[in-house]
């Protein structure tokens, strides 16, 4: 249908069928269920809302309920913080304009400089989409040195699927991976028919059957901060835990900062690694990039 809020629909599609209705809070009433989750008359009884107007609503037609009513529609659906926020912004309760509308990205020279401070640690600058915009030494010689990479191939989730050495660098890559595609499905909330996020999409769709198969489970998740397991090709195992920051006044942008745990064998293992990439010289040697491959 023309028109029609297609991401809307998939959304509560598959969010209704992930509840579980003997938790939902609803009398047994004896029919048997052809297919898991709630009914859409369910979720609209819960919501309190007509059936045919959740009905209208499932089906991506082009109305805005008001933020009482989502409201109500997250609570039938269990959603969490990060798929109420993604579901606002699919219905447009956010009001922000859509991303195809801004200028190309750039990193302001503060946090360039911010990066360049933050020496002893990991940190890297992510924007739409999960592009690599920036990156200081550390960050390169812990994940990649995307730099080297062409600048369209400069992106988080594409590296994360198609090149082997993230692969080999992520003790729980399957996890990691996972996030970052549900990452990626709540990024692009306010603009999924971006071209630039639609192209990414489809490669990833097309040479990852690991990235197709979780992309259609449509589960959305913030990073805010969190671990990650790593097993690095120069210093071996460790363990960085890293917390995300969105710079006041430019919300298409995310620092992230990884830290180790003062006195630990892997706060060991980054000094190792920082006394062995002094100099961004030496940062190609440390972590190559691998070749892309198909999945």
């Amino acid at each position: 249908m023309a028109g029609t809020n297609r991401e809307l629909a998939d959304f509560l599609r598959r969010a209704r069928g992930q509840v579980d209705p003997s938790r939902a809070g609803l009398p047994p009433d004896g029919r048997v269920r052809r297919v898991p989750g709630l009914r859409r008359e369910e979720v609209a009884l819960l919501a309190g809302v007509s059936t045919d107007y959740y009905a209208r609503l499932e089906q991506g037609r082009r109305i805005t309920p008001s933020a009482a009513v989502v409201g109500a529609i997250g609570r039938a659906l269990g959603l969490d913080a990060a798929a109420r926020a993604y579901l606002d912004d699919l219905i447009g309760l956010t009001g922000r304009a859509p991303r195809r509308s801004r200028a190309v990205q750039r990193v302001r020279p503060g946090l360039h400089q911010l990066l360049d401070s933050l020496d002893g640690e990991p940190a890297l600058v992510l924007g739409r989409r999960t592009d690599v915009l920036a990156a200081n030494r550390m960050a390169k010689a812990l994940f990649a040195d995307f730099d080297r990479l062409p600048p369209a191939r400069r992106n988080y989730a594409r590296w994360m699927f198609l090149d082997e050495g993230a692969r080999a660098l992520f003790v729980d890559w399957q996890d990691q991976a996972r996030a970052a595609v549900e990452s990626l499905r709540f990024e692009i909330g306010r603009d999924p028919d971006d071209d630039a996020t639609v192209a990414l999409v489809t490669e990833l769709r097309d040479r990852s059957h690991e990235f197709g198969r979780w992309w259609e489970q449509h589960r959305v998740h913030q990073r805010t901060h969190g671990a990650k397991r790593l097993r690095h090709p120069l210093v071996g195992d460790l363990t960085v835990e890293y917390e995300s920051l969105t710079p006041p006044g430019d919300p298409d942008t995310t620092l992230f900062v990884y830290t180790t745990e003062a006195g630990s064998p892997s706060r060991r293992a980054m000094d190792l690694l920082a006394s062995w990439t002094g100099s961004a010289g030496d940062i190609g040697a440390a972590q190559p990039i691998h070749p892309a491959v198909e999945h």
